[in-house]
């Protein structure tokens, strides 16, 4: 889309936050706040303007994006005019959105940008009615319905105060109109800040055709401002995940007790039970049974018809397939093949005080309960562990042999 171009803004010190983390940066379902808002441009050529935190928030982002930094605090209206420079020359249109609003979907901004191009506004606002507008930006309109000022809380009169239509926070612009515009908006002296709502009555009363888009889903409109709204957005976002995976297939046997982070893929039949965690970057085959209890962490991979059961924890491993992992047990760093048995209790020993070391169990082989496997280590092909055995670091044993004791003996066939 050359006519279209997205800036975020992103620069506020989210003081009701109580953190030294950038607002934007907090984590939902795996992911800092601001990637559910950059997933929703990644086709557009992105300006992010930064202020609090930038560096962090830079670190976090990466490249690809073009940071643009507001040095002093100055409101919407002021961070919007700080990308002005590298719009010079650009007749297309402006999608604005803030950095702290996950719950925006894309459907909903492709709709917004739709409107805005079909209508040849100047400015198209995405509004959403809800129950209680406090803290919302109201929308004001004329006798005839038309849009004519976005109020904020503090600057509404009584009955502005009463308007349960509010402003979510994402518009678009036509380029020069916005800018020019922008030059004209007011310092409120109240907030002490220049408005970027404010450029609706500004654009209104030079005679500017504005217009808006009813968000389907009134959730579009929350925004983060405290550890509350996170907590509230988490449970938005972890629902939609979990109805994206019942619907391709996967049974979650209680939503309100599972929680799975973006990025999760999980085969189809397979059983999530609850009081299960299954974090970002892992991947379950078909067919597997997981939890209750059970926590999948970062670099796991599941195989195909695997058991991974009640208060087991699995890190940075890979699980083959027809592999059971029933109770209380952890893999850290481990690679297991196919039809291993790992009773309950097993410990792979992954950390020396220094560095991360990983096991090996090969394919068929059985781990007896309360075995603790010293890493490095590599157990063959169905070879066999004893109950309560420990095996040492790098004391590997054979294809076949079996190792009892502690330490542990090898005895091979």
């Amino acid at each position: 889309m050359q006519d279209a171009r997205a800036i975020i803004l992103a620069a506020g010190k989210g003081t009701r936050m109580r953190s030294d983390v950038p607002k934007v940066l907090h984590p939902i379902a795996g992911r800092p706040v601001i990637a559910y808002v950059l997933d929703i441009v990644r086709s557009l050529k992105t300006f992010v303007v930064v202020g609090h935190g930038s560096q962090k928030v830079r670190a976090a982002l990466g490249d690809g994006l073009t940071y643009v930094v507001q040095d002093r605090l100055l409101g919407t209206a002021d961070a919007l005019r700080r990308v002005a420079p590298l719009f010079r020359g650009f007749r297309g249109h402006v999608l604005v959105l803030c950095g702290d609003t996950p719950l925006l979907e894309k459907q909903t901004v492709r709709r917004l940008l739709a409107e805005h191009r079909r209508s040849r506004a100047d400015a198209t606002v995405l509004t959403a009615h809800i129950h209680d507008p406090r803290g919302y930006g109201r929308i004001v309109r004329d006798v005839s319905g038309h849009i004519i000022a976005i109020r904020e809380q503090k600057d509404a009169s009584p009955r502005e105060a009463q308007i349960t239509e509010i402003n979510v926070g994402a518009y678009c612009f036509q380029a020069q109109k916005i800018f020019d515009v922008l030059k004209r908006v007011k310092w409120n002296a109240r907030k002490k800040e220049f408005y970027l709502t404010d450029a609706i009555e500004v654009l209104w009363t030079r005679g500017g055709r504005v217009g808006t888009v009813l968000a389907e889903d009134a959730s579009s409109a929350f925004g983060i401002n405290t550890r509350a709204d996170l907590a509230r957005a988490e449970r938005v976002i972890r629902t939609r995940i979990l109805r994206k995976l019942m619907l391709a297939g996967v049974t979650i046997v209680d939503p309100a007790t599972t929680y799975v982070e973006t990025g999760v893929r999980i085969g189809q039949d397979t059983v999530i039970y609850p009081c299960t965690v299954v974090h970002r970057d892992v991947t379950i085959g078909t067919n597997c049974r997981i939890g209750p209890f059970a926590r999948l962490r970062p670099g796991t991979r599941v195989g195909d018809h695997v058991e991974i059961g009640n208060f087991t924890e699995v890190s940075r491993s890979r699980v083959g397939k027809n592999t059971f992992m029933k109770h209380f047990s952890f893999l850290g760093d481990a690679t297991l093949g196919a039809d291993v048995n790992i009773g309950a209790g097993t410990v792979t020993a992954n950390f020396d005080g220094r560095a991360k070391n990983r096991t090996t169990i090969s394919d068929g082989a059985l781990i007896g309960s309360d075995a603790v496997l010293v890493a490095p280590v590599t157990v063959g092909k169905k070879a066999v562990v004893g109950a309560g055995s420990v095996v040492t670091r790098g004391k590997n044993i054979p294809a076949g042999a079996v190792a009892f004791g502690v330490p542990a003996r090898i005895i091979k066939k």
